[in-house]
Formats: C-alpha cells, structure tokens, sequence
C-alpha cells in the first residue's frame, strides 16, 4: 500500500489537474460510468464535531474507496489545526485490498473549489466581469482563486458575517490585480456570478439580492438542516448539482423540495452539460445554480491522480499491509 502524507499534497496537486479530475468525473456520472455510495454523516456528541464517510466506486477509471474525515469547529482556535480533516483511502476493485491512503485535507479544498470551477465555466455567462463571494473562511480562498480562472473578471465582491475576514479575500485578488470591495448583501446584486461557501444553518442570501442572469455556485450546504440561500432562489432558477440524490436530501435543494418549490425532477447533473446531453444555461436572464454537496468520487478522483504523481516522483510511501 502506497501512502502519500499531507504534507507532500502541496507539492504535487494543481488546481488545473483537480479541474480535470472533477470534470472528468462528473461526465462519468453523467454517463453512468460511476456512482457514489450512500453518505454516513452524523454528529459524534464529542468537540461539536461532524464525521463521516463519502466512497464511491469509477468502473471506468477503475477507482474504488472513501474518504472518511469531517468538521471539528474548534481546532483552529484550540489547536492551530483547520477545522476540516480528512483522509483518503483507496482499494483495488478487483481484489479488495487497500492500495493507498492519501491526507485528504488539501485535496477536499481543490475539489471543492474545482468542482464550483467546473460549474463556473460551463454555467456562467460569458461576458461575467464581476464576481461575489459570500464567506470569507478557509475555504474561501481556494474558491476564489478557481472561479477567478474561469472568466475574464474585472473585479471582485464579497460579504462576511465576520467582515475583518474579507481582507483575505482581498489579498487574493491583489494576487491577479483585481480591486476587492466589501459590500452588504444587497450589493451582490452587481455580481455576475456568486459563490457561497459558509457553514450556515440559515439562509444569508435572498432572492431579492440576485440579478437575472447570475449564476451562483453554491458550496457550504452538504448536511441536513444547513443552508446558504433562500429557497425561492432555486425556484427562480435552473438547478444543477454533482449527484441528484445529495441535492435533494443533503444539499441546498433539500429545503426547496420540502415546501414543495421545486421538485426532484428539476435539479440536472452538471455531468449532462459537460457531456452535452443538456443545453445548460439557455438565456443570458437565466438565473443558473449549482448545488456543490460535495460526493466522494470527487475525492477518489484528485486522490488517484495524486498517488500516480507521487510515485512518479518519488515522494510515495511504499508499506507492506
């Protein structure tokens, strides 16, 4: 069994190879070439802590296993550590035996932010110039550098329950040399495309404070009861998601379905856009949404492509199991 570190990610993963592993992905689900096994995810009564599973299996890329991690909200203040941990494991799908185990920390913040890419470039309008950002955590960061290689932004804007965040934002900004600037809610209105990525358990932005042919990538909700928008944005939208199921169980449709807003027949793969089998956006007023629960093929996929780059260049762990 081969093992690659966490420390060793940095070094090996690009945002452009988690680009293609998470397209290439979803296009398989798309083509039912792959599916994801159901998610275990529960509260373990112990630090406020969220653990669980999300494993899948690629018949056609032949990649088999979960990652197991969760959300421990009180690391970062308590013990410098990041509130998301996770690690990867993977299996030989003609044998059963553990082929690697993969720190799963980094790769979950550029699939994440690869996977709201995806969306970004295969939804948005083409002529986007301005991009909104709601959060401003840990995450945030990777998901504003992936959707500012999408388009051809000219400026940024974000929102922040906590505002002396959004100088992180703004720093990244600075890194391409766009102007960043703090705006209530409401002020989203200017932006073409939005992505959100909070923990919130509440919706934070409103349908009034979305413009006709924005496309929002919408990141935060992968659990039940959470919830980063109101439900009447999904109404007022076309709804895309990586796998229908956790869109509506788990995601931010979960709540859409339940006052009956929407129904399960609304919300399409972004797989079916990738591979052409659906139009995607079909107007430039179109409001476009894409619900980002999260499903562990995107982790089994950047994984994978991360074994093969460290054992190619040396950095593998080889032990006998």
């Amino acid at each position: 069994m081969w093992i690659v570190p966490e420390a060793q990610i940095a070094s090996l993963m690009t945002r452009e190879a988690a680009f293609t592993a998470v397209e290439q992905v979803f296009a398989a689900m798309a083509r039912d070439e792959a599916r994801n096994f159901p998610v275990v995810r529960e509260a373990l009564g112990h630090e406020d802590a969220l653990y669980g599973f999300k494993g899948g299996f690629d018949r056609a890329g032949k990649v088999l296993g979960l990652k197991a991690g969760g959300y421990w909200p009180h690391n970062l203040e308590r013990r410098g550590l990041i509130n998301h941990q996770s690690t990867v494991f993977l299996f030989d799908p003609d044998t059963g035996q553990p082929v690697a185990m993969v720190g799963g920390n980094l790769l979950t913040a550029l699939r994440t932010a690869a996977a709201s890419a995806v969306s970004i470039r295969h939804l948005a309008r083409p002529d986007a110039r301005v991009l909104g950002m709601v959060g401003a955590g840990h995450q945030a960061k990777f998901q504003l550098r992936a959707a500012l290689e999408q388009r051809a932004f000219e400026r940024v804007i974000g929102w922040n329950l906590h505002p002396e965040m959004l100088p992180g934002l703004a720093a990244v900004a600075e890194e391409v040399g766009l102007p960043f600037e703090a705006v209530p809610l409401e002020g989203l209105r200017a932006a073409d495309v939005i992505v959100t990525i909070t923990s919130s358990f509440a919706p934070i932005l409103m349908a009034d404070h979305v413009s006709p042919g924005t496309h929002l990538a919408c990141m935060g909700t992968d659990t039940k009861g959470k919830q980063e928008v109101d439900p009447q944005l999904l109404a007022g939208a076309r709804v895309f998601t990586d796998e229908v199921a956790q869109s509506i169980s788990i995601g931010e449709a979960q709540h859409a379905v339940a006052q009956g807003l929407i129904a399960e027949a609304d919300v399409v793969q972004l797989g079916r856009v990738i591979t052409g089998a659906d139009p995607g956006r079909r107007s430039d007023q179109e409001i476009t949404l894409f619900d980002g629960t999260g499903v562990g093929l995107q982790d089994l996929a950047v994984a994978a492509a991360v074994v093969d780059l460290a054992i190619a260049q040396g950095k593998a762990i080889r032990v006998e199991v």
